[in-house]
């Protein structure tokens, strides 16, 4: 059961008050519209590109129960983020179903008046048909789920504790059999590794509603080993793909939409692909992140967060969490993959499994 808790961090300064109407821009005048929430750090995966075991081994410290965000926390500052702009709500991980009774937390983030699109990032382990049915009555309108390869062999060195891709698929159709249709599936593209499953990917889910979406390599955090050796470019992706069938680009369906993305001219669905190394979004990015443990970061590799839970838990009003969350965005300036320099990747940053990707 999620109950309230004293907490003992530092909290955010305030900023001046504003109206609530105004649209909330950063120093590059973009807007704030979309939040990805981090329900857990744990996760069942131990993929090489995100939580390599020689990193997240047997030892490694969690966050204890007590520091993570109660669903009520988490739904207070999601009223307030949508408050500030925000239309879109995600909720990711860790693994985002290992979070005990997720679906309470959906259903009070459905009723929140103002939120128009709330989706949820998995692995697909934990996606049966009758969870996929509780996420989708609870008030879950989207799904997206992991899957780096169809060869078994090579996804289970990615995930690296042998789950199968038949279960992913298993996943993914139970999904879609749920009414959380179309499923977004996404592959992460590393040189060496699965480049070579690119088109035998694109083949399996062409026509069947769902959208294949490749992503590049990228250097978030500091633990996976990343090189620019190692990135497969999403230009290469997207000629291994239009040499076997024809793609056109597609107009994004609304502004900041990180992935490119394209259809098949014979009508057989659409793919994405999201480049944010060799193709730099930072312009039109309009994405914050909330840590399980409840610090706000405003860019996915910020090397620190704000700690907002700090003031949840020491009795901020909702004008107060309103006036913090919206002075941190108007002093953004993050840009790091227009910025991206051989020393860029190696600055501190905070590990993909803490803020979701």
């Amino acid at each position: 059961m999620d109950e309230n808790r004293s907490g003992t961090h530092a909290a955010v300064p305030g900023a001046p008050q504003s109206a609530a109407s105004a649209v909330v821009q950063d120093q590059l005048r973009r807007p704030l519209r979309d939040l990805r929430i981090s329900v857990t750090d744990r996760c069942n995966f131990r993929c090489t590109y995100c939580m390599p075991k020689e990193v997240f081994g047997p030892n490694f410290a969690f966050l204890p129960h007590e520091q993570l965000l109660t669903f009520e926390e988490i739904a207070r500052l999601a009223r307030v983020f949508v408050r500030a702009g925000v239309r879109k709500l995600r909720l990711t991980g860790g693994e985002p179903l290992l979070r005990r009774d997720i679906e309470r937390l959906i259903a009070m983030l459905a009723a929140i008046e103002g939120v128009e699109d709330l989706a949820l990032t998995t692995n697909g382990s934990l996606l049966t048909p009758k969870k996929a049915v509780a996420l989708k009555e609870a008030g879950l309108r989207r799904i997206t789920v992991s899957l780096d390869s169809l060869r078994d062999e090579v996804f289970m060195a990615l995930n690296d504790v042998h789950f199968p891709v038949r279960k992913v698929l298993d996943a993914i159709e139970a999904a879609a059999g749920a009414g959380l249709a179309p499923v977004k599936v996404n592959m992460v593209v590393k040189r060496g590794v699965n480049e070579d499953d690119v088109v035998e990917m694109a083949r399996h889910f062409r026509g069947t509603g769902h959208v294949l979406r490749f992503i590049e390599y990228m250097d978030v955090g500091n633990s996976n080993g990343w090189r620019m050796d190692d990135v497969v470019p999403a230009a290469e992706i997207l000629r291994r793909i239009h040499a076997e069938w024809p793609i056109e680009p597609v107009p994004p369906e609304h502004p900041g939409e990180v992935a490119t993305r394209f259809r098949y001219q014979d009508g057989q669905g659409e793919i994405g692909v999201i480049a944010s190394v060799t193709q730099a979004f930072c312009g039109t990015c309009n994405r914050a992140r909330l840590s399980a443990d409840g610090r706000l970061f405003t860019c996915l590799f910020a090397g620190r967060g704000h700690d907002l839970r700090a003031l949840l838990r020491s009795g901020a009003t909702d004008d107060e969490l309103f006036d913090a969350i919206t002075g941190l965005w108007r002093r953004r300036d993050d840009r790091y993959s227009e910025l991206r320099s051989q020393a860029t990747p190696k600055r501190p940053k905070v590990e993909m499994s803490f803020i979701g990707g």
